[in-house]
């Protein structure tokens, strides 16, 4: 099932955040796609990941990244969507109405195997957020129990998030 937007919220105040590290090629990594007006969803889903054994590259969180995107944004961005294990699209109105995510998430597309790409949908008061690119990439659901699993396109089972191997 989505994750639930306002578990991520509450998740987003379990324990102090720290600033995304700078890659240094023995770490494993997945890099967030997602609207920066989803600041608190991020910041929770970054909680929930870690728990799970994932880092979560979050770009604004990055003091190397510039302060307004221009070309170096671009260029920096697409340095680590290459440079990390998995590229996750975090699902919601305000990630599906950017103009940055559906340019990072083509860019993953272009440069990652389709098993390195996820989508996290969501679901908030107005819906769930990411079906429409559920059947041409992996996805990340929660179980009843909370557990982060790793599914392909329309399977409904699938190992959890935590086993997943990078490579």
């Amino acid at each position: 099932m989505a994750l639930d937007q306002f578990q991520l919220q509450r998740a987003a105040q379990r324990q102090p955040l720290r600033k995304s590290q700078p890659y240094t090629g023995r770490q494993y990594t997945a890099f967030l796609c997602h609207s920066h007006l989803d600041k608190e969803l991020a910041e929770g889903l970054q909680v929930v990941l870690s728990e799970q054994g994932v880092d979560l590259y979050i770009d604004w969180k990055d003091a190397s990244m510039p302060d307004t995107p221009d070309r170096e944004t671009a260029q920096r961005i697409q340095n680590r969507v290459r440079d990390c294990n998995w590229f996750l699209f975090l699902a919601t109105a305000n990630s599906r109405a950017s103009r940055w995510c559906p340019w990072e998430l083509g860019y993953a597309d272009g440069k990652k195997q389709w098993d390195q790409i996820a989508i996290v949908p969501t679901v908030d008061g107005r819906g769930t957020h990411g079906n429409e690119y559920l059947q041409l990439y992996r996805r990340i659901d929660a179980t009843s129990l909370g557990e982060l699993v790793w599914l392909a396109p329309g399977v409904s089972r699938g190992p959890r998030v935590r086993d997943i191997p990078f490579v």
